[in-house]
């Protein structure tokens, strides 16, 4: 039993080799984790937007029924 022949040349320069063969396995599955990782980041970007868009509403409904509640005691003093 003998091994293959190796290519020198390739295997002291491996930044010369142009044609290398790429796992398709290691690929799909680094792709999958890229993907997931992209969705979750769009889905807390998503729910930080939503959160602040909540935080803003409630703050203007609380700054509407203080308004209406100064506008209301100041009739009631002026009477």
């Amino acid at each position: 039993m003998a091994f293959p022949a190796a290519d020198a040349e390739k295997e002291l320069n491996p930044g010369h080799n142009k044609n290398f063969q790429v796992d398709s396995v290691s690929s799909a599955v680094s792709r999958e984790k890229a993907e997931e990782a992209k969705k979750k980041r769009e889905k807390e970007k998503k729910d930080a937007m939503q959160s602040l868009k909540s935080t803003i509403i409630v703050s203007g409904i609380v700054v509407a029924v203080l308004g209406a509640i100064y506008a209301i005691t100041k009739n009631i003093r002026d009477k």
